[in-house]
């Protein structure tokens, strides 16, 4: 293995392999391989695409069994200028997966002198949670969505993965996490090709409304501590991160109209 490779990850596995998030199998359990029980877990994150486009958004809870962990997670990231990450699973080392896979992308810059294209980044992914397999098998899976915009096609795009490192392109929206089947519920009824980036962020912050009705592990908007979704959209301009007083306007007139109808919009928004 030489020094120059363009693959942090490879280069770390061959001269400190134990700071990878995948070989701290030893640390983290007792001796014949059980694990601690109760690690914070988080959950939900959604995506979807507009016109020269992508957003994502998540919510800010982490579990701990029956527990709520912490409040105030970030689950959205950016993976560089160009894509944005969020996380769901085993929240520690799926925090420490996406930190090395940011290495992972500005080193390939630096290397090649050029940036990763949309789908070498996306195996790049797909290559590290397969470097995780052994905790996944022992219950500690990292379960991440990345979506980016392709500087040579134009197009944003959306990727979903298996514990096991399977990758999926996606269409138009997704989500992973505890509440993903009630968020991809409500963005089936939201989603329309033509949204803006307002309108995007109406639709996730109605489904992760939604995920949270219905599943415990997914926080909803918490008003009293003024805690609100992280929501961050990738176009041609790059990786933006919504400032927190426009997504408090989104939210408050979200629950706003729920007062009037608690389950929510039941149309495509306008």
């Amino acid at each position: 293995m030489q020094s120059g490779t363009s693959s942090f990850t490879e280069f770390l596995a061959a001269y400190n392999p134990e700071y990878l998030p995948g070989r701290r199998m030893a640390a983290l359990g007792a001796p014949g391989g059980a694990v601690p029980l109760d690690v914070p877990h988080g959950t939900t994150i959604v995506a979807l695409t507009f016109p020269g486009g992508v957003l994502m958004a998540g919510d800010r809870r982490a579990t701990a069994g029956n527990m709520i962990a912490q409040r105030d997670i970030e689950k959205v990231f950016p993976a560089d200028e160009y894509s944005v990450v969020g996380i769901a699973g085993t929240a520690g080392i799926a925090v420490e997966m996406v930190k090395l896979f940011q290495v992972e992308l500005e080193h390939y810059e630096k290397i090649e002198g050029v940036e990763l294209s949309l789908d070498g980044k996306a195996n790049r992914l797909a290559t590290m949670i397969r470097g995780n397999l052994g905790l996944a098998m022992q219950g500690l899976a990292v379960v991440p969505l990345f979506a980016g915009y392709d500087l040579e096609t134009g197009e944003s795009r959306i990727f979903s993965y298996d514990p096991v490192g399977g990758q999926y392109p996606e269409h138009g929206f997704h989500s992973v996490g505890s509440g993903s089947v009630f968020a991809r519920g409500a963005l089936k009824k939201l989603y329309r090709s033509d949204l803006d980036v307002r309108g995007a962020a109406t639709a996730a912050i109605q489904a992760l409304y939604d995920a949270a009705d219905d599943d415990s592990a997914t926080g909803g908007p918490d008003m009293t501590r003024r805690i609100y979704p992280v929501i961050a959209a990738v176009t041609e301009e790059g990786y933006r991160r919504l400032p927190e007083d426009e997504v408090s306007e989104l939210v408050h007139e979200v629950v706003d109209a729920r007062h009037r109808q608690p389950d929510g919009p039941q149309a495509p928004l306008r």
